[in-house]
């Protein structure tokens, strides 16, 4: 059987998800907490980091990119990554801004000073840093919304990893409720596209003991 090391509001384990649900491909999951540091999940990734997925084969991949590429060259039914170079040029582009620019820019602001740290025991949230991350976020969904205006996915006119890659992002702050929805209409609008579709499903049904998500957040009409 396939295996997942995931942590519930890891936006790249939520990716994985989801590129392993549109491909239909059977999987259990494992919740590895990162900050134990267990030596036999490092013996798997040495980088101590989520995800991990091990085929059922026993080969062990590790790094979302890396494993979101081998996905979706191994199991070609359905390509997620663009069916000829310009479209693939274009959607490692916006993976690569949602998967890195707003991740720094936003996720580790919100998520990880929220989340991260009381997991952690790294001390106290850095406010200034959660005020970073929500003054930076309507940037990231005024592009979204740029985007989809002009186009019917982010990357083009087929769903691709980069709505995957950002609907990840953003499925893990709108479960902290740190999203301002009304005030982003069109990346709303695609946001609530994504829930609907059935590999959405499990993120939807996610939740952390001692902490529930507002009440929109699974709702597919918001």
């Amino acid at each position: 059987m396939r295996v997942l090391y995931h942590l519930t509001l890891s936006p790249f384990a939520r990716k994985v998800r989801i590129v392993l649900a549109e491909k239909n491909l059977d999987f259990t999951m494992k919740l590895e907490k990162v900050w134990e540091r267990r030596p036999e999940f490092l013996a798997l990734n040495p980088a101590g980091e989520v995800p991990v997925l091990i085929e059922p084969d026993g080969t062990v991949l590790a790094g979302t990119d890396a494993i979101v590429e081998y996905l979706d060259e191994a199991y070609r039914e359905k390509i997620l990554i663009g069916i000829n170079p310009v479209d693939r040029a274009e959607v490692r582009r916006l993976n690569a801004w949602f998967d890195v620019k707003m991740n720094f820019e936003v996720t580790e602001n919100l998520l990880g000073e929220k989340m991260m740290k009381r997991y952690g025991r790294h001390g106290q949230p850095n406010s200034q840093a959660i005020r970073a991350g929500h003054g930076n976020l309507p940037y990231h969904l005024e592009y979204i919304g740029y985007l989809v205006e002009r186009r019917r996915w982010l990357a083009g006119d087929h769903f691709s990893l980069a709505d995957i890659t950002a609907a990840a992002q953003l499925s893990s702050l709108d479960y902290l409720g740190d999203v301002p929805w009304d005030a982003h209409e069109p990346a709303k609008e695609w946001y609530a596209r994504i829930k609907s579709r059935p590999s959405f499903r499990a993120i939807l049904a996610d939740h952390v003991p001692g902490l529930p998500p507002p009440g929109h957040y699974t709702d597919l009409d918001f």
